[in-house]
């Protein structure tokens, strides 16, 4: 089966088809660095994180470019309320991006165009539009005419008959030099005590949705594979995109739009009006960042998805059921006389990856995806378990190590780790990574002497404390305990 994406454009699933073979040049519409990220830029950044990790697993070499908006009105206010100035907003939030990023084990781009870098991209795209009758200046502004854009709308479905109805003739305070109602800015003549740049139309600064399509342009030239973003994004940010680069251009901006859905809390849509506004960092101090990612790709991308407790308790389990899986070779490598194993296509299950590979190549369907590596994971953990209580499997090391190597190779496709230190810190409040083997020895020696003693008050105590620990205790028949971590 040949790659099928959701394209926003046509309304339909369509074979992945590149400009040039085996290149896939994407673009995803950033972040406007005024605040700490929220659970809705997680779900969009693990998602194209996804989208990009998958396509390159498929042999593609994919130039991933993402923006940053460093000029913006929320971004000026910020700098005003703290009397700093606009850049050293933009570099915090930039660096609490970075850091929420990581710690989702999402890949940064191939690179970060600033919207302050690209002045001049966006100036001289700007001048081109102005050259065809697509753009006018008035009063230090300039704006997009949309009438001179015969198929504008055509992303969102949308007519500007309807939206003009719709309006009944109104136009915003402010906005009184427009045309047309809907004509949007290009260039903003610059307001006292706001930042601006030099342009042939005075001192000012961009518009928003210049500013990516200049990017595209500067960074990955006048045509792309693919370009993707948010559902709110694709009306108004992405059909203007389209107006301004395919009005200078005359020739498609993307060949495939990707948009993912929403995100609800509780039902209702996230919004800080509504005070369900939730941040990354604020996440993370409760669950694994790798509970957070596997909450969001459960579902598949286009959809939207429901927060709530139940729900990414839920999602805590689950990743706890994988994680052990994926520490398999860690536990009990070498109880099982395994040398190191290296990822080889030829030595995975070959049944899962195909089921994968169908799942992820119809329009990257990781609901089914994750399915499968709960098929992979469920059954090392039960090995697991008898490891632990009888020191044996039921199943060939041979068997185990290719259901191994399959959920690591696929987990690592959608971009799961699971760190041995971070599961211990999770399993125990205290730190028990200070603790020894010869401590816990010494411990698990006491109870054997207090239980011969008949002592089983001490005995049910040094257990408590070593269950604390973390440490289960496997009495045998022969009077003698083994423990595991």
């Amino acid at each position: 089966m040949s790659q099928q994406v959701y394209n926003s454009l046509t309304r339909q699933k369509e074979e992945l088809q590149t400009l040039e073979p085996g290149q896939i040049k994407m673009y995803v519409c950033g972040v406007t660095v005024y605040d700490f990220c929220h659970l809705g830029h997680a779900r969009a950044y693990v998602v194209w994180d996804m989208v990009r990790r998958y396509l390159q697993s498929r042999n593609y070499q994919v130039r991933y470019v993402q923006n940053i908006t460093d000029i913006d009105d929320k971004i000026l206010k910020r700098a005003q309320q703290e009397g700093v100035t606009m850049q050293e907003i933009s570099d915090r939030y930039i660096a609490t991006y970075n850091e929420d990023m990581a710690r989702l084990n999402i890949m940064p781009a191939d690179e970060y165009p600033r919207a302050t870098e690209s002045i001049e991209a966006i100036i001289d795209l700007i001048k081109a539009l102005e050259a065809q009758d697509y753009a006018y200046a008035a009063g230090g502004d300039v704006y997009y005419a949309v009438q001179k854009f015969p198929t504008y709308g055509k992303l969102s479905g949308r007519k500007l008959a309807d939206m003009q109805a719709g309006a009944s003739g109104r136009v915003a305070v402010g906005e009184e030099l427009k045309r047309y109602p809907f004509d949007f800015a290009l260039w903003k003549a610059a307001k006292p005590g706001e930042p601006f740049w030099q342009s042939p139309w005075g001192e000012g600064r961009p518009g928003w949705h210049i500013e990516c399509s200049a990017m595209v342009r500067s960074r990955l030239g006048d045509q792309i594979d693919i370009h993707a973003g948010g559902a709110d994004l694709q009306f108004p940010h992405h059909e203007n995109e389209i107006a301004q680069s395919e009005g200078a251009t005359h020739q498609p901006l993307a060949r495939y739009w990707l948009h993912n859905g929403f995100v609800n809390i509780d039902g209702e849509k996230m919004s800080k009006s509504l005070g369900n506004f939730t941040t990354i960092r604020e996440l993370l101090k409760h669950y694994d960042p790798m509970a957070i990612r596997l909450f969001i790709l459960q579902s598949h991308y286009r959809q939207p998805i429901d927060f709530t407790e139940e729900a990414i308790n839920a999602a805590t389990r689950g990743w706890e059921t994988i994680r052990d899986g994926l520490l398999f070779k860690h536990d009990f490598g070498d109880q099982l006389g395994w040398d190191r194993l290296a990822v080889a296509l030829d030595q995975l299950d070959q049944n899962l990856l195909d089921r994968f590979h169908g799942a992820m190549d119809d329009d990257f369907n990781t609901s089914i995806a994750i399915s499968l590596l709960f098929e992979l994971a469920k059954p090392l953990k039960a090995e697991a378990n008898k490891l632990v209580h009888s020191g044996k499997s039921d199943l060939a090391s041979a068997v185990l190590a290719q259901t191994w190597q399959t959920l690591s190779y696929l987990s690592d496709v959608l971009g799961f780790i699971a760190d041995p230190e971070a599961r211990s810190n999770a399993n125990h409040s205290n730190d028990s990574a200070t603790v020894s083997d010869d401590q816990i020895e010494t411990m698990v020696q006491q109870r054997c002497a207090a239980r011969k003693a008949k002592d089983f008050a001490a005995s049910d105590r040094l257990r408590d404390q070593l269950k604390e620990l973390g440490i289960t205790l496997i009495d045998q028949p022969d009077g003698t305990t083994r423990w595991h971590r």
